[in-house]
């Protein structure tokens, strides 16, 4: 639920009320000795953060989607073989002249 700003016509105090956003808009003003009439003011509005996972959509890919990604893309090394041992070329046979 948001805060909403509200100015008093009357007497100029300016306030914040913690209001659902299907609710009645104030129309007096909450000081006894005034009773004025309010006007909501425009805000800004509060920034928002994204932090964390849960943001994109493979952040709720299975396991097993992220594995197999992975080995397609050659992402873990730790599933590789060892490379065999490497031997010498033998050498081409000469041609007969």
């Amino acid at each position: 639920m948001p805060n909403y700003d509200y100015e008093c016509q009357q007497c100029g105090k300016r306030f914040e009320v913690f209001q659902g956003m299907n609710d009645e808009k104030l129309i007096h003003c909450p000081d006894e000795n005034c009773g004025g009439q309010v006007k909501r003011l425009l805000g800004t509005g509060g920034g928002i953060l994204f932090k964390g996972a849960g943001f994109y959509q493979t952040d709720y890919r299975s396991s097993s989607y992220q594995a197999a990604s992975k080995a397609e893309k050659g992402g873990d090394k730790s599933e590789t073989p060892a490379a065999a041992p490497s031997t010498p070329a033998t050498p081409a046979p000469k041609a007969a002249d």
